[in-house]
């Protein structure tokens, strides 16, 4: 079965061209969300003005050179091995879960537009289809079950979803339903593996058609960020940003009501109150 192309199978009922044009379509919908996204919550604006702000309190200007060794850093370090995560179990399962949907997705659009092939084609291709939905639900599932719920870092119940919910979801629905649909399919429950393709098919429509309402877009923004935070400490500008205000400050108090004053040296978790309440920039 995990050497197996899924879709050649599935040629015979839905034409190769259909298929192609669909992952077209989920492709146009993920770059025309992630520019909405910008606009709607004014990303760029915010990165620019920013910079700019940051700029102004600069100790040294960043050469070109310099700039380009960071953004190589940022690349290596909070995009490819997601070293921003400090929580190692956090870390772990966004390695397997974001390298299982690189793979997916990649593998997926590959044997699709392989299609129509003569006799079984290459098995390496779908080996790593699989792999990669099986890496990607391995990853999902062990932050569902594990981390989300986990009063210290979420605080939320695993059957208590949110929109902001609606990327994981989508994406462990896509990843579980493509593994079973593939199952089914090759054990000839015909009845099962159109009722798995549906699902499959539904949450992959979700996934890339909702980027505007889900934490999509984010994976775009956070090398951004990483990349201007590695610039600020680099001319010295991040050196001079102001001191993040006392809880006890009546403006702090008056913005988040809920945030309990403790001047101790352990704190309680405040992540509850403040997270949910708090706007946020990428």
């Amino acid at each position: 079965m995990i050497t197996t192309n899924p879709f050649v199978e599935l040629s015979a009922l839905i034409p190769p061209a259909v298929m192609q044009a669909y992952v077209i379509l989920m492709v146009l919908l993920v770059i025309g969300g992630t520019l909405l996204d910008v606009v709607h919550k004014k990303s760029a604006q915010y990165f620019f003005e920013k910079g700019q702000s940051l700029k102004k309190i600069a100790k040294r200007e960043v050469t070109s050179g310099e700039k380009m060794g960071l953004a190589i850093s940022t690349v290596t370090n909070e995009v490819l091995a997601s070293s921003e995560f400090q929580n190692p179990e956090r870390r772990v399962s966004h390695l397997f879960t974001m390298y299982g949907f690189v793979v997916f997705v990649v593998t997926t659009a590959i044997m699709i537009f392989s299609l129509p092939v003569e006799g079984e084609g290459s098995s390496l291709i779908p080996l790593l289809w699989h792999l990669g939905a099986a890496s990607l639900c391995f990853g999902g599932y062990w932050f569902w079950f594990k981390i989300r719920v986990d009063v210290r870092s979420e605080g939320n119940q695993w059957y208590d979803v949110h929109q902001s919910d609606l990327f994981i979801v989508s994406l462990l629905l896509m990843a579980t339903f493509a593994l079973v649909w593939s199952l089914m399919q090759s054990a000839g429950a015909g009845v099962l593996a159109g009722i798995s393709l549906f699902i499959f098919i539904a949450a992959s429509t979700t996934l890339f058609s909702t980027i505007l309402w889900s934490k999509f877009a984010h994976m775009f923004f956070k090398p951004a960020a990483a990349f201007q935070k590695k610039v600020a400490v680099a001319d010295g500008s991040r050196d001079k940003l102001p001191d993040l205000p006392e809880l006890t400050d009546p403006s702090v108090k008056e913005m988040y009501p809920d945030i309990p004053t403790y001047m101790g040296d352990n704190p309680p978790n405040m992540g509850l109150g403040i997270n949910r309440e708090a706007p946020t920039h990428y």
